[in-house]
């Protein structure tokens, strides 16, 4: 082969590697369950149905509850 030409290697496999539905599962119930807390504090939480008695979280979250659309007042 002369000097400065091309040489052609064989192409690299990459093995993908399979996750048991079980596995995925379990995370999916994870995430569904902290996202389904999260709308909760965000949307509902405040006045008769209110886990926290002040109003501190309330106000926490006042601008995303707006950003949101949820009505607050």
């Amino acid at each position: 082969m002369r000097p400065g030409a091309l040489q052609h290697e064989a192409p690299v496999t990459i093995e993908i590697p399979v996750v048991p539905l079980r596995d995925v599962a379990r995370w999916a119930v994870f995430v569904a369950a902290l996202l389904f807390v999260l709308l909760y504090l965000v949307g509902v939480e405040e006045g008769a149905t209110s886990i926290v008695s002040s109003r501190y979280l309330h106000e926490f979250l006042h601008d995303g509850r707006h950003l949101l659309a949820f009505p607050c007042h």
